[in-house]
Parts: structure tokens; sequence; C-alpha cells
């Protein structure tokens, strides 16, 4: 009978049903696999035509009709269709039972006629009950399997997780102990001062040690010279000489006593939690007969409970105090035995493996009691720690926490150190590494990339693309597909890359290892076959991991040669050191896209137990220095002085800080970088990221520096003083004031701020002296202090002074209805000071006119009534007065068109917002076709605004919309838009153009630079602008005012034109008088006040028209004249002489030049150098200069020293500058160039050179070409043929370079740079070089003995075919190549010697072995294994050069190693005679899966796992059988394996699914 589930799906419980009327039923259908599941579970799992079974998770293929094109279990259907036909029969019987009783004699009423019908009830319903029950069986079945399966999961999952979770706590609690135990073992060498008793018994002995040492030798002075027993007590010292010595006076029982010094152990254990208490104290001294309290407690834990001893046990380690790792491999990797004798009974004679371990440390407090506590609660929800984090996020988390529960860390470390494996190094501050614990990562997307890359959905099509910044991929150096993303793209025929390219025509590509960190470039022939050796499309699901590789700089290291900047010694040693381990990184933060590490690597021997930092020793190798803001050994550098402004003219100052009347500083107030500066230090100085790598620790005195006052304020300042106790005493250069901070509130200053000179300038008083001598009284300094302090004044100087003096200066105060105050008159009118000249009190009106203050009407905040009703106006209405009307910087496309908004119209905006919203929720949904220059409502960032259509719709309906009320354009959808009503048109923005400036650098357009400049300073800020005149051309010609951080008002013109971004307008002047406007008098009545009480004789008269157009303001605040200067050229350089020269290559540039210097030149040189360098000893004064006209300047370089350079082009802020002795070009900003000639008697001294008859590919010089120039030539002293000389000697000449003997135009054409010009005829040789000596020396007998050049070795004999063996595996390379070893191997001899005899004679003399000097591929050698014995082995390939790794195979065993060219030794001839003992062969009858389910897989053969791996190797221990087969008799032999049972030996690998057959 079936069961009753048998009719029930195991996947989805429900019944199985037959196709009924136009139902199709749900039909029980068979897998591939075997196992059967109803339809509609069928239909669910169906995933692109495939299904997988849910319980053996084999992959079964649909037929064309899909899931009903299945097989269907007839067997099943039968038992469902009986099962229905049974239901209907009893149905029937019930019926006809029914119409029996119907037809019986109703008018019987005895109880034998109502039997019949009882029957019949009683049978339906036993009938019903039963197919119930049948039901409800098949579904506790079905729950009950399906609660069993996931009991045994669950099971399965926590006895995992505790098992690790129990280890990991047992490796914490042994690590603990062992730190405890070191601690207190350290403290033990200090022990004797303990033995207080001892040392008081020593002393009395060295006491009278020394009483009588003194007697015995008055006693021989006495003996010698006999007059002196009259001079001394001879009584005395005959009784201390003879004076016994008491023994009992001594207390000899000290040294049994102990030092009082005990450890306490005590454990206290259950079934979940271990407490272990160690504690080391000090007591009452014992004596050393008691057995210690240690012991008693050793002795206890022996009767304990097995449990508790086990965990008392974690106090204790191996013999040498470390904890044995409680995870270890069931099967590792076969090696061979440590001694010949029994290499037989292993399987590989490999080195022993190396695995990661991975070491946590950790700290505990300095008290030397140490509490280890572990719980496990089953009760409580465990939150397990993830994996750690990685990338720059990691830098940026600073304050992650290290470890979580009741017990701290005393000292918690700040960054979490991660196991790398170094990728690629461009140079130590630029290189990629990989995180390993990201190896599985790794792994699956290596194999997810190479299985994808079998498929024909892979390859490239004539109809694709490749695009830069595309994913694409690639080949890497192991032969695997690689991630790559497209640098650069080269189409056939042209010599400039493209952005996209057709696969077809693709010529030239430069890809980036996206997962490795290098860059390679493709030469690609025009063919799509071509293409798809070398480049493959990428799924999109390949793109979602990210990028393995993360690239990485070592803080705080910089070139050890700053000029020459990192060398390739620098990037060798890093490679050397790093090579391919794993090493710790820990990271320190980020810069840019470049995390700031410290490479750490474990060390190497057991006598050193300290990490190898990777910065230290480049450092230590003197190929990398530490950057100190203060150069060691140098005294560090100065601010640059304070520029003293001018004498006879008026400045606009306010006074910083107050000392004295004769001691304050004053800050200028038109000098704008003041406010920048200020700003710009708060903004970089509080960025928290930043903080890190700007601390400064040991600051010097006179080191620059930026420091943290009062609330947070960052300034300049300088250290002047260390009064200790991590304090420094610092004077803020830009305040003038001095203060005490905390060497914490210290940071590093950035260049950018210490180029600008010092902004606080000291000044005193003239004309005045203190009262009482030579001191200012306090009410003096007090009420000089209150008078000026933070205010503004004008400044009359009138005599020069020393920059070491304070520089004398009269204060005037304006006043807009008086003349000037003068403070040292208020001073003296007090009676606090007294005149140095006597003037009188009261000030005589002077000569000149002061300006009155700029007054700044209406600045405050504009306040609407919220409860009036504004009436709604659609356009712009500009108000009244176009003088200082407050607007808002909405958009900004450059100055020359920008967008303002008034603030008068926000009530405005407002409204129309509300209108808007309004409309558009009673309007409805219309379709219209948008067309240019129309208005519509644009819903933008969810809101309504007016817009204007600026072009037609596309395609893919997307509009550009201008927003008519802020001036910029977005683009939006078409449903974003609708129709705008007519009464809502207008705009709210006004378009507006600065006046008086044009863009700089003679262009048309504006740079992109002014443009960023004002977007990023004005977008969004309020401001004041006038109108000039009010036209309706757009954009309307305005000068526009803004605040600066410090609240002051700036001319946005004048101060572009400051940086050097604009350049101003030059009009003509105009002397006719313009018609005279009757509202502008009614507009300024106060003005002409102003002029009226101005008395006559104070300035001569005006002229009306200058009076009306100009009215009275301040001197000029922001505007500097700008210096015309004009320079020459430096004089041309001196030419080599035709012919063969030496000459040292100072650069190359990126058109092909080479520029080189001569011997003589290079003698030049140094001189040059000290010439400048002694003129050259302070910066000069910045200046506006006119740049054009400049030719030859000096440079202040990046070391910060001057040189000459030749001025090229000018670039807004910066200019284009060419070093003529050395042929460098950059871009530098104009702060660096100064209009002068340094030595200009001295001509050029380096000369630009091009290659004879050679030109590049494409006709320009590629940028590999020109790196490839600049790795062979720069700062290398070659021989130049120089061919033909110019007319002039500014134009290069024509030379042929050779390096080494070696032209360098056969060089780049080798390399596929260049090409000869073959209508060029070629140059005359290099003259051979004269050999000046000849040295006949006699080398006879100093040459050692010749290696001798050994053949092959010899092949062993192989069996007959179909011949049974008993063998022995003795490697194992992948599940299905072996190499096999059987008995007439070993006794294979030669003249009476076996191998194994041998090489036991052989090793007996191992200092005999003559070492290996030459190293062929295949040749025969010896190499020393782990066991300290030489093998026979060939050498297959050179690993490394430095140091020399050699990568060899033990022909006897069949494994592999790599080994330094030390361990390697001359093979004896004789070694050559015995044939291989290890045949490899490849096991037949099976082969690894076409789909392979598992993760981790074999990196050298990924087509078998690891556990398939493992299971082969179980399976092949001990004697086997092998059947030989020689399909191939080049090819290796196939072997049939079995075991001694007769059995295939794979058979378990099938039955397990890790192999298929063959």
């Amino acid at each position: 009978m079936e069961q009753p589930n048998s009719i029930i799906c195991k996947f989805c419980g429900n019944a199985y049903t037959l196709p009924e009327n136009q139902s199709e039923g749900n039909l029980p259908r068979t897998l591939v696999c075997g196992h059967i599941f109803c339809t509609s579970c069928l239909e669910s799992m169906n995933c692109d035509n495939v299904v997988q079974c849910p319980e053996c998770e084999v992959d079964s293929v649909l037929p064309q009709d899909g899931v009903f094109g299945l097989q269907e279990d007839s067997r099943i259907i039968g038992i469902v269709y009986t099962t229905r036909i049974n239901k209907m029969k009893r149905l029937d019987k019930s019926n006809n039972r029914k119409k029996q009783a119907q037809s019986s004699d109703i008018s019987d009423n005895t109880v034998d006629a109502m039997q019949p019908v009882n029957l019949e009830k009683s049978t339906k319903a036993v009938d019903e009950a039963l197919a119930t029950a049948a039901e409800h069986l098949a579904m506790l079945e079905y729950l009950d399997q399906t609660l069993n399966a996931g009991l045994a999961e669950q099971v399965k999952t926590e006895q995992a997780r505790l098992e690790m979770e129990i280890s990991q706590a047992a490796d914490r609690a042994m690590r603990a102990t062992q730190k405890w135990r070191n601690m207190q073992l350290s403290k033990l060498s200090g022990l004797d001062v303990h033995f207080t008793s001892t040392h008081a018994e020593l002393c009395k002995v060295k006491a009278r040690m020394d009483v009588l040492g003194n007697a015995v030798q008055k006693a021989k002075n006495v003996q010698s010279m006999p007059l002196l027993k009259h001079c001394t007590d001879l009584d005395k010292i005959l009784e201390t000489l003879q004076a016994p010595i008491d023994k009992e006076s001594f207390n000899m029982k000290c040294i049994t006593m102990g030092c009082g010094v005990s450890v306490m152990f005590r454990s206290k254990g259950g079934n979940q939690s271990v407490d272990l208490f160690l504690k080391m104290d000090t007591g009452k001294p014992n004596s050393l007969s008691v057995v210690p309290r240690l012991q008693q407690l050793s002795s206890e834990v022996a009767q304990q409970p097995p449990g508790q001893a086990h965990v008392q046990s974690l106090a204790g380690s191996d013999g040498h105090g470390r904890a044995k790792s409680p995870l270890r491999s069931r099967n590792q990797r076969m090696s061979p035995s440590r001694s010949p004798a029994s290499r037989c009974r292993s399987l590989t004679p490999t080195r022993g493996s190396s695995c990661y371990n991975s070491k946590a440390s950790s700290q505990v407090d300095a008290t030397p009691d140490v509490i280890v506590k572990e719980f496990i609660e089953t009760q409580n929800q465990h939150v397990s720690a993830g994996a750690p984090p990685t990338g720059p996020e990691l830098a940026k988390d600073k304050r992650r926490s290290r470890r979580r529960g009741s017990s701290h860390l005393s000292g918690q470390t700040k960054n979490v150190a991660q196991k790398v494996v170094v990728t690629h190094v461009v140079n130590p501050t630029h290189f990629y590494v990989r995180y390993v614990a990201k190896k599985q990562e790794s792994d699956i997307l290596s194999k997810e990339i190479n299985t994808f890359c079998t498929l024909d959905a892979s390859c490239f099509s004539t109809a694709d693309n490749v695009q830069n910044g595309s994913i694409v991929l690639a080949k890497g150096k192991e032969g695997l597909w690689c991630r790559t993303r497209v640098l650069s793209v080269f189409q056939s025929g042209r010599d400039s890359s493209v952005e996209i390219c057709p696969v077809d025509q693709l010529g030239h590509i430069r890809i980036f290892f996206i997962d490795y960190g290098y860059t390679n470039s493709l030469t690609i022939e025009r063919d799509v076959s071509s293409v798809n050796n070398h480049l493959r499309k990428i799924n999109r699901e390949l793109v979602r991991f990210a990028p393995q590789a993360v690239r990485c700089s070592l803080k705080g290291l910089v070139p050890y040669d700053l000029s020459k900047g990192w060398s390739n010694q620098a990037q060798r040693a890093f490679c050397k050191v790093v090579g391919s381990a794993v090493v710790e990184m820990s990271s320190f933060g980020q810069d840019r896209d470049s995390l700031l590490v410290d490479l750490s690597k474990d060390p190497v021997g057991p006598s050193n137990d300290v990490p190898i930092s990777i910065r230290d020793y480049l450092v230590f190798t003197e190929v990398a220095r530490f950057y100190y803001p203060v150069k060691p050994s140098r005294r560090p550098l100065k601010y640059y002085s304070a520029v003293v402004p001018k004498i006879n003219v008026e400045h606009n100052v306010v006074v910083t800080h107050i000392n004295s009347p004769d001691d304050f500083y004053i800050q200028l107030s038109d000098n704008m970088e003041s406010s920048l500066l200020k700003a710009r230090l708060q903004e970089c100085y509080n960025d928290k990221n930043a903080e890190e790598s700007l601390l400064l620790y040991c600051p010097v005195i006179g080191q620059a520096c930026v420091a943290r006052f009062d609330e947070n304020m960052w300034y300049r300042a300088e250290v002047i003083g260390n009064p200790g106790y991590r304090k420094v005493d610092v004077f803020c250069i830009d305040m003038g004031f001095m203060t005490t901070v905390l060497v914490s509130d210290l940071r590093k200053i950035k260049d950018e701020f210490f180029y600008l000179p010092a902004l606080a300038i000291q000044c005193c008083l003239s004309d005045v002296l203190p009262l009482a001598g030579e001191t200012w009284s306090d009410a003096c300094v007090k009420r000089f202090n209150s008078l000026t302090h933070g205010k503004l004044f004008t400044i009359a100087i009138t005599v020069k002074s020393s920059k070491k003096t304070p520089l004398p200066v009269k204060l005037l105060e304006s006043s807009p209805t008086d003349s000037p105050t003068n403070i040292a008159e208020v001073l003296i009118q007090e009676q606090l000071v007294c005149s140095k000249t006597g003037f009188k009190t009261n000030m005589v009106a002077d000569d000149a006119i002061w300006d009155s203050p700029l007054e700044l009407n209406g600045l405050g905040p504009l306040e609407l009534n919220a409860h009036a009703e504004v009436e709604f106006q659609p356009r712009l209405n500009l108000p009244g007065s176009l003088k200082d009307a407050k607007v808002r910087v909405s958009h900004i496309n450059s100055p020359s068109s920008f967008y303002v908004q008034f603030v008068n119209n926000d009530s405005q905006l407002k409204r129309l917002n509300e209108l808007l919203k309004k409309e558009r929720e009673l309007a409805k949904l219309q379709d219209v076709v948008w067309k240019s220059n129309m208005f519509c409502a644009a819903r933008v960032n969810q809101i309504w605004e007016r817009g204007l259509i600026c072009s037609d719709v596309s395609s893919d309906d997307i509009a550009e919309v201008m927003r008519c009320d802020h001036g910029n354009k977005v683009k939006l959808h078409v449903s974003n838009l609708q129709p705008l009503p007519a009464s809502l048109e207008g705009s709210f923005a006004l378009e507006c153009s600065l006046t008086d400036i044009k863009p700089a650098g003679g262009q048309p357009t504006w740079t992109a630079t002014a443009c960023d400049f004002m977007h990023r300073n004005l977008s969004g800020a309020s401001g004041l602008i006038t109108i000039q005149e009010l036209t309706d051309e757009r954009p309307v010609a305005v000068t526009l005012m803004c605040t600066n951080k410090t609240g002051e008002f700036v001319n946005v013109s004048d101060y572009l034109a400051y940086e050097g971004l604009a350049l101003r307008e030059r009009k003509s002047v105009e002397l006719s008088v313009p018609p005279e406007k009757p509202n502008e008098t009614e507009a300024h009545p106060c003005d002409t006040n102003k002029q009226a009480e101005t008395p006559t004789q104070a300035a001569p008269p005006l002229p009306a028209y200058i009076s009306k157009l100009y009215h009275p303001r301040p001197a000029p605040r922001t505007i500097r004249a700008v210096e015309k200067v004009q320079t020459d050229l430096y004089k041309t350089p001196e030419l080599p002489q035709l012919g063969h020269n030496h000459m040292t290559i100072s650069a190359v540039r990126e058109d092909g030049l080479i520029y080189a210097r001569t011997d003589t030149a290079e003698c030049h040189l140094e001189n040059l150098r000290k010439k400048i360098h002694q003129r050259m000893k302070t910066l000069p004064n910045q200046k506006l200069y006119t740049w054009k006209t400049v030719k030859g300047c000096a440079v202040i370089g990046p070391d910060m020293l001057w040189y000459r350079g030749q001025l090229l082009e000018v670039l807004g802020g910066h200019v284009k500058v060419q070093y003529v002795d050395y042929g460098l070009m950059e871009n530098i900003p104009v702060v660096h160039v100064y209009p002068r000639l340094l030595c200009e008697d001295i001509p050029q001294l380096c000369v630009a050179c091009q290659l004879h008859a050679t030109n590049p590919i494409g006709g320009i010089w590629h940028q590999d070409a020109i790196e490839l120039l600049t790795e062979m030539l720069l700062d290398r002293r070659v021989d130049v043929n120089v061919l033909m000389l110019p007319t002039d000697p500014r134009q290069p000449l024509t030379v042929e370079i050779f390096l080494d003997g070696l032209s360098l135009s056969t060089i780049l054409c080798n390399h596929k740079h260049a090409l000869f010009d073959q209508n060029t005829p070629p140059a005359p040789p290099l003259p051979p070089v004269p050999i000046l000596d000849i040295w006949d020396i006699d080398t006879e007998g100093l040459l050692g003995p010749r290696e001798v050049m050994l053949g092959p070795f010899t092949e062993p004999d192989l069996p007959k075919e179909g011949e049974h063996l008993n063998v022995r595996v003795k490697h194992l390379q992948t599940p299905n190549e072996v190499f096999l070893f059987w008995e007439d191997m070993a006794h294979e001899t030669v003249d009476g010697e076996t191998l194994q005899e041998c090489i036991t004679r052989i090793n007996a003399d191992v200092l005999g072995l003559l070492p290996l000097t030459s190293f062929p591929l295949g040749g025969p050698c010896l190499a020393e294994y782990s066991d300290g014995i030489y093998y026979r082995a060939k050498m297959l390939e050179i690993i490394s050069a430095e140091p020399v790794q050699i990568l060899i195979q033990h022909v006897d065993f069949g494994s592999n190693d790599t080994l330094p060219s030390n361990m390697l030794r001359q093979m004896p001839a004789e070694l050559l005679r015995f044939p291989f003992q290890a045949l490899k062969v490849h096991l037949a009858g099976f082969k690894a899966p076409s789909i392979q389910t598992e993760d981790q897989v074999l990196p050298y053969c990924p087509e078998w796992s690891i556990k398939a791996t493992q299971a082969m190797i179980d399976l092949l221990h001990g004697d086997l059988i092998a059947e030989f087969k020689y399909d191939d008799a080049s090819a290796e032999p196939s072997v049939l394996l079995y075991n001694q049972e007769g059995h295939a030996v794979f058979l378990p690998l099938l039955a397990s699914g890790l192999a298929q057959l063959d």
C-alpha cells in the first residue's frame, strides 16, 4: 500500500490533481536528478529555462515546452486516479443503498427494517473519516520531515558558531595569561631587594672585614718599620687581630628565608563560565622549606573535575610560553620526510606550508594582577564580530571601538591594523594593496570572471564600441581575465585619442587594472578576433564588485632628494622589503584618493620579535626621509616681513593689538588678503578629517605654525618660547599679540598660508612721550586702548624707519561733521602724554581735505509687514534708485553673465509660488508639444516654478528649461512641464554683467578659473548693485559690491582684477561737461551741504562737472597700481662643437625635445647657484606688473630657491615659465615670479636637442615614449654626436645620443615609439673611445674551476601497457595528476650503489659541494630541503633577480619549491646516471566537473576544487595498484589506480559530485 504522503508534493505540501474540464491540473513531474515535484512548484522555480532541484541542487534544463514538457510520473498519477475512482465508487454505493432503503416497505416499523439504514450511515461516516485521517497523516508527515531537517540545520549552524567562539575565548585567555606571565618574570630581576635581613647581615660582615683589614694593614706597617710602634696603639691593634669571631652573632638563618612574594591562583568553573584569578602578592617572608602556595594549588587542580582542570590549564602554555593554536588543518599538503630513510612513507617533498596567522595584540593594566573572564550565555542574544572594516572608510572612522564588553583595555589603539598584500608599486607614496580578509571575495570574483569569459556572450562583435572610462575584461599578468578601466582609446590611423571607437577600428588602448593597480597598453590589429584575444565585454553583475586594489601612500615620507623626486632605487627597495608577503597595514587618514598608511612586516628569525616598519626601513636605507616643516640642521623658515606702507600717503587701518602707545599693531583695512586668509584658516584647520595629518608634536623656537586661540579661532603664529609642561609661547603675526598655548593647539602650516607676508605692522605714536620718564602709565595705556582698539583709522607716515623698530605714525579718526581727530592730540589734552614737538592743544585746520567715511545706508534687514496684502506683479519692477540696490546672486555663468534677484521682490516671489501651487492643484494634466521660447510651469525638486523652453524637446522627451526667476538651466522630462497662464508669464531674475573689466590673458572669453571663482564665492551671496545705464539690452552693466567674511563691502570687479582673473578696461577721460540732472542734486542733499561747508582755503576749487560726477570718498581700498616693467631674454647658450661631446640630460619636454648641458655648463651651474643665493636672500615685495612685456624673470622653485626663468604665457592668475638652465616648463602662480634678471651676464646653460632622422609614431610623441626617454636619460651623462648647429642658438641642435654605445634612436624604434626617416642620410658612427692604457695583467690561476654543464636526467623504464604494479603516490598536483613510485625504482643500482646511498655519501661532505654559478632552465642541481639534506632537482624558472629566487622541482618527489641561490649546489655527474624516482602520470577514468559548485579552488588549476583535492589525498594513502596505458608516445602515461579491494580510487569523488566520468 502506498504511503499517504505519496500523493502530496514534498515542496509545497499541496495534493496532486488530475486535469478536469478546462483545468490543467497539478500533475507530478520528474527532474533529471529523479526527484518529483508538482507543476506549480516547478513553474515557480523556473529561471531562464533552468530549474535547480531544491534537494540535490542539480540544474535541469527544460525542453521547448517548458515545465509541461517534463516527463509525468505515471506511478503517482495512477495512485491519484485510483484514489479518485475508489472515492467515486464509495459514493455510488451509498447512493444505491439509499435508493433501496426508500423502495422498501415504509409501513414496516420493526427494528429489523431500520438496521440497513443505520449500517449505511456508519459505513459512510467511517469512509469519510478515513479519507480525512489520510490527509491529516500526510500533512503531519510533511511537517515532521520539515522540522527534522530544520532541527539538523540549526544544530549544525549553532555548533559551528559555538566551536569557533569557544576557541576564540580560549585563545584570548591564553594570551592574557601569557602577557601576565611575561610581565611578572620581568620583575624578578630586582628580586634581591626583598631579602632585607640577608642584606643586613652582609653589611655586618663587611664592616667586621673592614675593621680587621685596617688592623692587618697597620700591623704590617709596624712589622716593616718598628719605629711606628711608639706612634700607634699596638695593644689595640693586637686585640683586634686576636679577637675571636662569634658565629652566633650573625644570623645565618636569613639565607633560609624566602622573599615573601608569592603567586596566587584561583579558579572557579561551571558549566557556562570560568573565572581565572592570578596575582603576585607580597607578604610575610616564609621559610624556603615551606611548599609555596602555587604548588599546593597546582596539586589541587589535578583533583578538580575534568572541565575545571582543562580551563585552568589555559593559564599555562608550551615550554616557550606560546599558546598552541586550537585550529589545525586535518589534511595538510603532502611533504617529504625529514630524513631520506623515511621519505617513502611521506608523499610530498615540499617545504613547510605557510598560512596567514593573524596576531591579536592586547593591552592590559600595568598592575601585577590579571583577571580573565569569558562567558558563554545561550539565553542572551549573541552579536558576533563582523569582518574588519576596509578601504578609505577605515581611515575616517578613527574612534571605532576595538573591544565590546565589561572589561576595558587601558590604552586603546587608535588605528585598526589589517593584513594586506601589495599588488603594484609606483613609488612609496603611490602603491596599491589588497586586503587578505577579502581573499575569498577576490577568488569568487576571479572565478566568475573567467567563467563568464568562456561564454560567447563575453565576446565583442562588430556592432560594439569601446569608450573611455568603461569597464572591460583583459588578460592580466598570470593569463587570467581581470577587470580593467579604459583610460584612453586610439583609433587606427589616428594619432590622438578618441572618446569612443568601434571595435573593428581599434588600434591601441590603454587600460588600468582596478583589482591590481597597474596600467597596461595594448596594440590591437583591426580585427574583431584579435580584440577578443585581448579584451572581453563584462557582465553587469561583475561590475557591482568594488575594486579590490586600494591606493595607498606611506604617511609622512618624501623623497630623499626633493629636487629629483622618487628614484628607481626607492621603488626597488620598497618592492624588495615587501615582496609578495602578507604585511600589516595601519591607516592614519585619507589624502584625496589615497589612504595614508604605514606597513609593518612580520619579523624574520626568532631573535627579533619587533615588526619591521616599511617607512623606517626606507628612511634607514636613505631612499626616503620623513617630512618635517623645519628642516633638520637648518634654521627654521621665517614668515615674510609685513609690507610697510608708503610714506606721504594716507592709509586706512584697523588697530589689532595694543601694548602701549609706542608699541601697538595695525592692519591695512584695504588688504583683502586679511579677510580671505582668516576665513580660509578656519575652514582648513577646523576640518576634523585633516586634523591628524597637521598635528605638530615637537615645535622649535622660531618655527612657523598655526595656533588655536580663544573661541576656537585659528591664526598664523611663530613659536617664540618654550616654558615647558607641553606649552609654548607664540606670537600672532597677523594680529600682533603674544600668548601661551598648549602644544596640542598647534598645527603645521600649509604652504598656501606660509607664502603670505605678516599682516600685523608694529607702530608707535609719533611726536609723543611718556609723562613719567620712560614708562607709560596704566591710565594712559587703558585710555589709548579704549580709543583705538578694533577701530578704523587713517594713518599718515612721514618718516622711514628700520624693520626692527616700530613705525612712527599719526592716527587720525575721521568724523562725518568735523575735521579728523588726531589720537595723539586727544591724549595730550587729557594730560596722559607729553608732546615731543610741543604743538598746540587745538588742532589747526590742515590743508588736506579728509574724505568722509563710506556710508552704506539701509544695510539692515528688510522689514516686511507680514499681514499686509501685496499686489502681485508677474514681471520685474526695478527699484526707484538704481544705486546701491540690495540684491541676491542667484546664478553665475561668468563675470559677463550672472543673474540677481532684488530683495524687495521677495514677497512677489513668495506670492508667485503660492499661485503656481494653487494653479497646478486645480488644473488637469495636458499633452503639449513644447517648442523653443515657450513659457511653462516646471516642477523642479518637487516645487512648481516658471520656466522658459530653451530648445525643442529631444527624442527622449527631455527638455532644456531656464528657470525664469533664478537664471540657471535644467533638463526635465516633459512630464514635469505644464502650460503657464499668460497672467503669470514673466521673470524676477535680472541678467547682469560686471563693468570696467575684461578677461585676462588677452582672450575674448572668460577662463574657467574666473567663472569657478565667482561661482564658489558669490553663489547665493547678498550685495549691492549700481546699474550704470538702464536699457532693454541684456545683460545689464552693473557694479557689484559684496561683503567678505569680516563684513566689509568689496567691489567684485576690483577684486577679480586684483586676483589676476580680469583686466581693467582702459577708458579715455572726456573733459566735456555732461548735462546736469536735476534729480541728482535732490537725491544727495547731504553732499551739497558738505561741499558748502568746506572752507575755500582748504583746497582749490573743483570744476563744476567734477564735483557733480565724483563725490568725496575714501582712499582706494582694493585697487592697486599696476607697475609697467619690461625685461629682455637671457643670453643665448654657448653651443657645443660638432662631433662627439659628453653632456648631461636635464629635462625631456612633452614634444620630444631633449635639454642637455655640457661638462663646462655643469661647472658653471654650481657657481651660478652660489651667486643667486648671495644676491637673493629675501623675497621682494609683490606688486602688480604688466607681464606681457616680461621675458626673462626670476622664479621661486618648489624648494624655495631662486632660479632663472623665461616667461612664456600668461594664464589668468598663473604664468607658464621655463627654467632656462634646466629646460623644465611648468605653470605656477604669479606670486612665485619676479620680473628681474639674475646674473644676466651668464648665458643660458642648457641647450635644446632633437634626434637625427627620428620621427615619432603618428607624428607626435606619445606619453609612453616620453616616460621611456625620461627614465633612460634624466640626470644621466651620455655620449652626444652633434651633427648640425642651428643658425639661432635658441633653436634645437640635431644630435644623435648614445647610451653605453647603443643609439637612442634605435632603442625608440625597437620599442615602436619612433621610425627612421628613410629620406635622411645616416649619421656618421660615433668614433671609438681611445684606449688610454694597455694593461698587461696575468689572470692565470685567478679564475676558479669552471662549472661543468651537465646533461638532462635519465627517464625511468616504463612498465608495459596493461601491466599492473604496486605503487605509491609521492606527490599530488591535481586530483588526476600525480607522481608515482614503485619498488623497482628504489632497488636500481649503479656501480653497486643505490640512489639513496649515493645521496647519503654526498651529503656527508656538504662543504665540498660547489655553489651554483650558472642557472640554465631545466638544468640539474642539488637543492637543500628543510631537513638540511640536498636532493636532486632541476631549475624551472627564475622568479626574481633581487634577491635571486629560483623555482626548482625535486625530480625524485615531484614537488616544486622556490629557493635562493645560496641553497643550490652543483650536482656531481654521477647522480645523473640514476633515473627519476617519481613518474608523473595522468589518472584516467575521471575529470573535473563541468559545473564547479565549490567556492575554493586550486589557484594554479581552477577546474579542481580544494575539497576534491583533499578528498583525493585521503584516498591515495597506502599501497595502490596501477594499470598503465599509453595513448600517445609523447604524452604522459595514463594510469588506472585501484585500491587493495580492486575498486577504482576515484569512485568516492563521483559519488560526492566532486568529479565526473571521463
